[in-house]
């Protein structure tokens, strides 16, 4: 994965792959590799999504823990 991509861009990018292949833009040749390319973006997003949570989690738990 590119270490510059970002959640947003790797969103775009699986949305606009999705689009390709429900409307049929994209050929049989390339069916695989938009598939392959959608399922490492599929990854990439859940991990950010999952490292984003504890985080937030994280920060909760240390508010919770300060006195007022």
């Amino acid at each position: 994965m590119e270490k510059n991509l970002n959640y947003e861009e790797a969103y775009e990018e699986l949305a606009r792959i999705a689009a390709e292949i429900e409307t049929e833009a994209v050929s049989v040749d390339v069916l695989a590799e938009r598939v392959k390319r959608a399922s490492v973006l599929i990854a990439f997003c859940q991990a950010k999504l999952r490292s984003t949570e504890t985080e937030v989690n994280k920060i909760i738990k240390q508010m919770e823990n300060q006195p007022l």
